[in-house]
Parts: C-alpha cells; sequence; structure tokens
C-alpha cells in the first residue's frame, strides 16, 4: 500500500471513494490500524477522556500530544497522521505556529484545529508555513463549556447557514480537510458537496467523504457512554483486527453510519 497523503486524500474524494480514519494513541493499535488499511490515523485530544479519565478534552496539553503523536508516527507506513491542536493551544497565531511545530516534528503530518471564523488568520498563517491544516466544525468539544455540553450542532437554520459559510471560509484560508462532528445528515451533505476539499465526518451521517471513530468507542471500551454516532465493531466481529477490517468496508460501502448512528 502506498502511504497517504493530502493528495491521495483528495483523489479519494474526486473519485467518490470514501476515506476510513480512526483515532490511535499508541504504537501497538497505530501499527495494528495502518496493516488494516485505515486511511487517516488522528492523534485526537480525546486522549484525555479516554486514556486519562478527564471529563473533557481541556486538560490535555500539547507537550501530552507531542508525545502520543511521536508514538503512534513511529509504526505507521501507510496511513496519514494527524494531530490535534489541544485546547489554548493556539490561541494567537504565533502561539499555534510554535506549538504545531512541536506536533509536526513529533510525526504529524497534519494539524487539527477547532472553530470557524476566528481562525482564519492563524490557518493562513500555518499553511504559509507549510504546516497542512484539517478544520473542525459542529460540535467542536473544546467548547464544551460555551456550547453547553456535547450536542448536536446546525440545527436551526441560522447556526446551520453560519456552519456552511464556515466551512468555505476554513477551505479558502488553506485547509486541506475537514472534520463535521455532531450535525444533521442533510447539513453535512450540502458542506460535502460545497466544499472541494475532503469531508471527513462524526456524528454527521453517511454523505460525508469518509468517517472518524474514536477506537474506544469502536471496540466498545470507553469508559463513560457509547455515543450514538458510533458502534461496537467488537462486540460484533469478537475480534480486534476483524473489527477495523468490517469497520473499513461498512464506511467503504455506504452501511456505515446508518440512520441509528446519524442526526435528523
Amino acid at each position: 500500500m502506498k502511504k497517504v497523503s493530502v493528495s491521495s486524500l483528495l483523489a479519494q474524494k474526486q473519485a467518490a471513494q470514501k476515506i476510513t480514519a480512526l483515532t490511535a494513541y499508541d504504537a501497538s493499535f497505530a501499527k495494528l490500524f495502518d496493516e488494516q488499511g485505515i486511511d487517516i490515523l488522528l492523534i485526537g485530544d480525546s486522549l484525555g477522556m479516554v486514556l486519562q479519565g478527564e471529563e473533557s478534552t481541556l486538560p490535555v496539553t500539547i507537550e501530552q500530544m507531542a508525545y502520543h503523536t511521536r508514538c503512534v508516527s513511529k509504526n505507521v507506513q501507510h496511513a496519514f497522521v494527524m494531530a490535534d491542536m489541544p485546547f489554548m493551544s493556539y490561541a494567537t497565531p504565533e502561539q499555534a505556529y510554535a506549538n504545531a511545530a512541536k506536533l509536526m516534528a513529533a510525526g504529524a503530518q497534519m494539524v487539527k484545529l477547532e472553530g470557524g471564523e476566528w481562525l482564519l488568520e492563524t490557518i493562513h498563517g500555518l499553511v504559509q508555513r507549510s504546516v497542512p491544516v484539517c478544520g473542525h466544525l459542529g460540535l467542536t468539544p473544546q467548547s464544551v463549556n460555551v456550547l453547553g455540553g456535547f450536542k448536536v450542532q446546525g440545527r436551526e437554520a441560522a447556526k446551520a447557514q453560519q456552519l456552511v459559510a464556515d466551512a468555505l471560509a476554513l477551505e479558502q484560508a488553506g485547509v486541506q480537510l475537514l472534520v463535521l462532528e455532531c450535525v444533521p445528515t442533510s447539513l453535512a451533505q450540502k458542506v460535502s458537496q460545497q466544499l472541494s476539499i475532503p469531508v471527513i465526518g462524526i456524528g454527521a451521517g453517511v454523505h460525508t467523504d469518509g468517517q472518524i471513530l474514536v477506537m474506544h468507542d469502536m471496540l466498545g471500551i470507553s469508559a463513560n457512554y457509547m455515543p450514538k454516532f458510533s458502534k461496537n465493531y467488537l462486540l460484533e466481529c469478537g475480534d480486534i483486527r476483524q473489527a477495523v477490517s468490517q469497520y473499513k468496508d461498512d464506511v467503504i460501502s455506504g452501511q456505515f453510519p446508518s440512520s441509528a448512528h446519524s442526526f435528523e
């Protein structure tokens, strides 16, 4: 298998070939997911919740993200490696440049930032400095206290319109990938159709260009609860490798997510 790149991900969108993604936090699982042909591995700041037992992603530090990025990138031959910029690590453009450099030096091929219009200058500056960027709209976990909890976003007409506008603005600023989290299926479909870059969904319905799940949710081992948008593939398959393979096949065939794992 060839190494996945920004160019190959764009080619997948253009060819209507679904993109598969999972979070990963260590070398062993990263190697397993890589061998099963998962396209993107995200070192998510979700590690605060699934590894550290925190109630949110907010306590995660850039040093912790760099450590786990280095662990994941060691054993990856095929997959595209992306890392989250944690809470308040990109409050200013200059801060974002310094912290993105730490993640890229640790082995990331792209960094992911949460937010819309306020990030445009930062994104433009990162791209100018040769740092590929993934945007993240909809439910942005770092804003959980502002949003009032982990809630579906974009159901009201004005907020849906703003999300579309933010997505287009992020693309114009230079993001090469976009994650949409917990938004209605129809809204995610509209964004995916209007953007030329790949759109990866989590709780965003089946019409995005690809899907991502937190690995602990996909394997049914999360400490807290199973989100509506996830599926316990390990329970269904009984073997981790088979579970990953089935998840990949279901995303590619369009069987996952079903309406039971989506929001209207």
